[in-house]
This record gives C-alpha cells, structure tokens and sequence, in this order.
C-alpha cells in the first residue's frame, strides 16, 4: 500500500486536533508535522518535502493560496477552508482537492484516497517496464473499479467535471471517467497535449480543424478555447501555419 506522509498547517489549533485525529485513523497516511503558522511550515515543508499537505487558506502573514505556490514540485496540497468562494482558485495551484469546513471524515478520506491514487498514477508513468523504453507511452487509469492501462495516442480530449475527469477515446464512444483533478491529469500527459479551456485538455493531433472564432472541432466535439488559454494556442498554430 502506498504510503503518503504530510503536513497539516491551519492557524487554529481546534482544526490541526481535527485534521490529526483523520490522520491517524487512516492507515496510508503518516503525520510528519503539524503548524499553525506558515511561515514556519513553509520552511518545513521545503525541507522535509511530504507528498501531501492539508493547507487552510485564510491565515495570517502568509495565506494559503501564496503558500501553496511556494511548495516543493513534488507535493501536493488539499485545502481546508470554511470559505467556499475559494473553490475556483484551488483549481488553479497544486491542489489536489479541496474540502470545506466543518469537514466529515468521509470527506476527508475521499481527499487522500484521491491523493493516493494520483501518486500511484505518477509513480506507474515514471517506473518503466524491464526491457521498455524509457519514454512512457501511457498510464494506468482507475475506472469502474479496476485499473485500465490507458495509450496516450489513444486519448483524443479529456473533459473536466468537479472532481472527475472524462477521457475521451478514440477506440471507445463512451468516455472514461475517474476521480481526479484536471490539473493532476494536466501534469501526467505529455507535450502533445495542451489545455485550452478550464475543463478541457486537447490532444493537438487529434485536433481536426479550428474556426476564426478558436473553436476546436476534434471528433464528434466543438471545444471552445477560453481567453486564459487563448496566447499559447495561438502560439502553437502560428508555429504551424502554412503561410
């Protein structure tokens, strides 16, 4: 079983007592340290490097949305808040979930289970088979209950809903779906894909034609490119453009 080890940092003490009693009451999870002030454990974390910390967001001197930017590459943040308006932000940073206040311990199990499967996923890309190549060629993906080794040349787009993401095949008419996050998934494909809206990520070869507007027709699908990610589209088809 994949152990994870972590950090809790919430500026109120009632809530760190909350967050290390779900700890210890879940098998995969090893508690590194607890702070209620993050500078401190800014400086923790970059030290001990845990794969998992449980952020609060609104703290003083240093919130959790500044910090979670600072952490090492290799960790990975679940925020713990009682401000919900922050849920959209989270999306953007390294967050693998985000859990409103008060929290259940289902809830909470639901997060690191997410988190555990990520880093099994991250873990199976980056371990090659005995005599395969050194460049992966694609992932496993935990679906209906059983994990489907999945071909990158394969996946044609993949759409985003909440927690759940949907890969879009092409040998297969009905999507994929799994629990994760797009940025998660965002971080696993290789550079052939590239994310052009909040809730899609594209196979650039795959891509069948694009409108004046920066409409994607890929498949059966018409996928809308947002401003956030208009620049470095335009940027990729300019670099391929007959002129």
């Amino acid at each position: 079983m994949k152990v994870l080890h972590c950090m809790v940092v919430d500026d109120e003490p009632l809530a760190v007592k909350m967050l290390e009693n779900f700890i210890s009451k879940t098998s995969f999870l090893v508690l590194d340290a607890s702070f209620t002030d993050p500078v401190a454990a800014l400086e923790a974390i970059r030290g001990r490097r845990p794969e998992l910390v449980f952020l609060d967001i609104q703290m003083p001197d240093l919130n959790g949305m500044e910090l979670s930017r600072m952490v090492p590459e290799g960790t990975r943040v679940v925020f713990t808040t009682a401000f919900k308006d922050y849920a959209f932000d989270s999306y953007e940073v390294s967050a693998l979930d985000f859990l409103l206040k008060p929290i259940r311990y289902q809830k909470f199990l639901e997060a690191a289970e997410k988190a555990r499967q990520w880093f099994s996923l991250v873990e199976g890309a980056a371990e090659p088979s005995p005599g395969a190549p050194q460049q992966q060629d694609s992932i496993f993906v935990k679906s209906d209950g059983q994990l489907r080794k999945v071909a990158f040349s394969d996946i044609r787009y993949v759409e985003g809903m909440k927690d759940y993401v949907l890969l879009h095949l092409c040998s297969e008419k009905r999507p994929l779906v799994t629990h994760i996050t797009m940025k998660a998934v965002e971080e696993l494909l290789p550079d052939n894909f590239m994310r052009v809206h909040r809730s899609y990520i594209v196979a650039l070869d795959k891509i069948d034609s694009v409108s004046g507007t920066n409409d994607i027709s890929i498949g059966d699908a018409f996928i809308h490119v947002s401003d956030a990610y208009r620049a470095s589209f335009e940027q990729y088809l300019s670099q391929r453009m007959l002129r």
